[in-house]
């Protein structure tokens, strides 16, 4: 029996200690770097999302025409000889 102790058990006492010691730090590290990727991602897409702000602020600021088109359809501003329209959906059809 001391010999199948000495031989088979202690083995596997000593895998189990390892384990019981290293594997929730693996189990963090895991964690930590899907964590990592999700922000990463996070961080391509807003820094996409910022690019093409910048690029409309940009646009806002130099352009014009693009100024005008921005008036005329989100604030409704019209021109001194221009008449406003508003179209009304008939409610019956």
């Amino acid at each position: 029996m001391n010999h199948l102790f000495r031989r088979f058990l202690w083995p596997i006492v000593l895998v189990l200690a390892i384990s019981v010691i290293f594997l929730p730090g693996f189990a963090k590290i895991h964690r930590l770097n899907a964590k990592n990727n999700d922000l990463v991602r996070k961080n391509k897409r807003l820094q996409t999302e910022n690019e093409l702000l910048r690029s409309e602020l940009s646009r806002v600021e130099k352009d014009r025409v693009y100024q005008e088109k921005i008036l005329r359809e989100k604030l409704g501003v019209v021109r001194k000889d221009e008449v406003p329209v508003k179209i009304i959906p008939d409610v019956n059809n």
